[in-house]
Order: C-alpha cells, then sequence, then structure tokens
C-alpha cells in the first residue's frame, strides 16, 4: 500500500485540509511525512490480488484494523475480516489457486466503470494470474504477457473482457460479442439454407 500511495497520491499532507490522509507519517517506521488523498484517485483494498499465500511470514497482512489507522483514505470496504484468515503457516498456496483467485479478481475488477485502473500488487500474483491469458496469442505475445515483473515495475496493459462479464447492456443492436449464427455474407448463406432466405 506504501508503494500505491507513493506513485499515485497526493500531495504531502497538512494540518487544516478537510480530507484525510493515504497515509500517516512515518509507516511501516518509514520516516515519510503523511501523503494527501486531495485531488488523489481512490483506493480500494481488494483481498483477491494479494501475493502468493502461505508459509511465509512476509505473505502474511496485518488487521484491518491496523491499516485503516496508517492508511485512513484507502476504501477497506471489501474486506471482510479483520484478521488475516487466508495465510496458513504450514500450506502454500498452488500455483494454480493463484491462478484461479487472479481470474476472480479480474472479473471483479470487469466489474468497476473505470476505464483506466492501476492494481499494485504483487509480481507472484500477477505472474500466476496473467499466465492464464495469452493462448490464442502469438508466441511473442504470450511470453511478453507471462514474463516475470521487476520489483515497483510499472507496465500498461489492456485486457480485453471478450464475454463482457463487467459491461451494462449494450445501446446499440452490436454491443461487440461475436454474433451468433453463421459467419457467412447474406446472399451465400441464403443460397446454402434457402429455407432461412427471402423469397424472391
Amino acid at each position: 500500500m506504501q508503494t500505491a500511495v507513493g506513485v499515485f497520491g497526493g500531495q504531502p499532507y497538512t494540518d487544516g485540509i478537510n480530507v484525510p490522509p493515504l497515509m500517516n507519517d512515518n509507516v511501516g517506521d518509514s520516516g515519510r511525512p503523511a501523503i494527501s488523498s486531495l485531488n488523489a484517485p481512490p483506493f480500494i483494498a481488494v483481498e483477491l490480488c494479494r501475493e502468493h499465500l502461505g508459509v511465509h511470514p512476509c505473505d502474511k497482512r496485518r488487521n484491518i484494523t491496523d491499516y485503516r489507522h496508517m492508511f485512513p483514505a484507502i476504501d477497506f470496504s471489501l474486506i471482510e475480516n479483520d484478521e488475516d484468515i487466508l495465510w496458513k503457516p504450514d500450506i502454500r498456496e498452488k500455483n494454480e489457486e493463484v491462478a484461479a483467485r487472479g481470474l476472480k479478481f479480474l472479473e471483479w475488477l470487469w466489474t468497476r466503470k473505470e476505464k483506466e485502473i492501476a492494481v499494485v500488487t504483487h509480481s507472484g500474483f500477477l505472474f500466476h494470474s496473467l499466465s492464464a491469458f495469452g493462448n490464442d496469442c502469438h508466441p511473442n505475445v504470450k511470453n511478453e504477457i507471462c514474463t516475470h515483473f521487476a520489483n515497483c515495475e510499472l507496465r500498461s496493459m489492456v485486457i480485453i473482457d471478450r464475454g463482457m462479464i463487467g459491461s451494462d447492456e449494450s445501446s446499440t443492436n452490436y454491443p461487440g460479442k461475436v454474433p451468433d449464427g453463421l459467419d457467412l455474407p447474406s446472399d451465400v448463406a441464403d443460397q446454402k439454407h434457402p429455407e432461412n432466405g427471402q423469397a424472391n
């Protein structure tokens, strides 16, 4: 969260501003000043896009109560449990489980109305999640999608929701989906299937 706030947050926080800080001063003994939420985009904490879970203590999160104090302007309302019930001290999440969680996160992401969204998370989560994509792409594109992220690396991606999971009803008669039925010009379709064509 410190990375997200540092990159996308507002100016240094000063007393007298009528908005809560995104991050209080000295969070994590960083010696950093507080960061204002003034003119900053919305920040939403989502449990689904956490790092590979289990065994490693560094992948266990603090209680949400602690985070709310450290990051007052971040929205933690989507996280149901104050304590970290997903992290297990003796069971490491399988790579396939990380990828499945990543797909659930993307399904949630597609329900958002914003067109440009920054996802600030961990490289392991991104690697396993994005590896589930691109099987219908050129091998060079698939390779690019599945390349590990460096520490604090920023990449821009366009992810297309072909099934339009997160879209509202279309206001046009062709919402961009692949149409049902034959993929032929109408005159050829009429010749091949005269019972469906119009009478001359």
